[in-house]
């Protein structure tokens, strides 16, 4: 097992999801029902979800593009939306 890549992986997703709109809507649908584990079972599949999702796409999309343009056009997507955020487009 590649455990450099796991804790990279780890970090960087925990990192990016602390305090998020996710973070914040299980910490409120957390409070309404008052089944938190419920809650915590719900949101963790999705993320699990999402991620495998994610992961299927890279694994698809890698066979025709070079990683380093799908950073680049996620970096430029990622500006792209700061921007927008900014100027209250989005």
């Amino acid at each position: 097992m590649d455990w450099k890549l796991l804790a990279t992986t780890f970090a960087t997703i925990f990192v990016a999801e602390l305090g998020d709109k996710t973070q914040l809507a299980c910490v409120l649908t957390a409070a309404d029902s008052r089944k938190p584990w419920i809650v915590f079972a719900g949101s963790s599949l999705a993320l699990v979800a999402t991620s495998l999702l994610g992961v299927i796409f890279a694994e698809f999309i890698c066979n025709f593009v070079s990683p380093d343009i799908i950073k680049k056009v996620a970096a430029v997507a990622f500006v792209v939306m700061g921007v927008l955020i900014y100027f209250d487009k989005l």
